[in-house]
């Protein structure tokens, strides 16, 4: 019993790996017989044949192959990740808002105006 398991096991596998192989033609007419794909790419894919081993780009290949294979803005991880707004410091922070700056601009001229009649009265006296 315990041996028709393992053969049945071992045919389902092979079968499973029989099924994935298929066909690619690119547009300029280019076949790939009983390929597989070992990796999709941002920019193609990458299929074994008995040939070897062969990267096809998407623009090669035919809009539904694309379609089927090209990461959806969807699936990226970038997409996934909510970007959160950059923080800025110092005075990164303060040219950032107008009124701020507008603010730090009045109490410059207020401290410049202050130690200048400070030092008038002084000489004054």
């Amino acid at each position: 019993m315990k041996e028709y398991a393992t053969t049945l096991a071992i045919l389902a596998l092979l079968s499973a790996t029989l099924a994935l192989a298929e066909d690619f033609t690119t547009v300029r007419g280019k076949v790939y017989k009983d390929a597989t794909v070992l990796r999709v790419e941002s920019n193609g894919i990458v299929l074994k044949t008995k040939t070897g081993i062969s990267k096809v780009y998407f623009v090669e290949l035919p809009r539904d192959v694309q379609e089927r294979f090209r990461p959806t803005p969807t699936r990226t991880a970038t997409a996934q990740r909510q970007l959160e707004p950059i923080k800025v410091k110092g005075w990164a922070a303060v040219k950032a808002n107008p009124t701020a700056v507008i603010k730090f601009f009045v109490a410059g001229i207020t401290i410049i105006a202050g130690v200048v009649f400070l030092v008038a009265r002084r000489r004054s006296q």
